[in-house]
């Protein structure tokens, strides 16, 4: 059951998206292509186009939106002999790249799971890059935080309860 879901395709969300507009707004299509002119004559003030808007955004992410939607050419291959109970199980152990899995089961388990679960490292190759150790002694974490006198400062408090 779980291996015939296992194609190696994924969505290609983008042409998939981009022909829904073009059934939906046919009027929008010019040279099989979107005119954005007639795109904005269209929607008028559903369309926002003010430069002063709050937003998430970091360097590079054009291009993570653009590699998101990109299809992908991954093949998810099942190990039966690292599964446990493959015959009766229907869980799923998938290993390799967040995105390019998400983007394969996508399509071959869409609306089918019911969780998932991402275990760091997120797109660094197994190394971590980010720190995780924010361990700090009782002291220094009030000096920093303010909350006494900073040492050799030649202040003193003394708090009583």
């Amino acid at each position: 059951m779980i291996e015939s879901n296992l194609n190696g395709e994924s969505k290609d969300i983008l042409n998939e998206n981009i022909t829904k507009l073009k059934e939906l707004f046919p009027e929008i299509v010019t040279e099989d292509k979107i005119d954005f002119d007639k795109f904005k004559q269209i929607f008028g003030d559903y369309i926002e186009e003010s430069n002063e808007r709050y937003n998430f955004t970091w360097h590079g992410k054009s291009k993570a939106i653009q590699l998101a939607q990109s299809p992908s050419t991954g093949t998810l291959r099942p190990c039966k002999e690292e599964s446990k109970n493959w015959d009766t199980t229907e869980n799923l152990y998938i290993e390799g790249d967040n995105l390019e899995v998400l983007k394969l089961i996508q399509k071959s388990h869409y609306d089918k799971i019911k969780m998932i679960y991402i275990d760091p490292l997120y797109n660094t190759g197994k190394n971590f890059v980010y720190p995780d150790n924010y361990k700090n002694n009782l002291e220094n974490y009030l000096e920093m935080t303010g909350q006494v006198a900073p040492r050799n400062s030649g202040e003193r408090a003394l708090g009583l309860n």
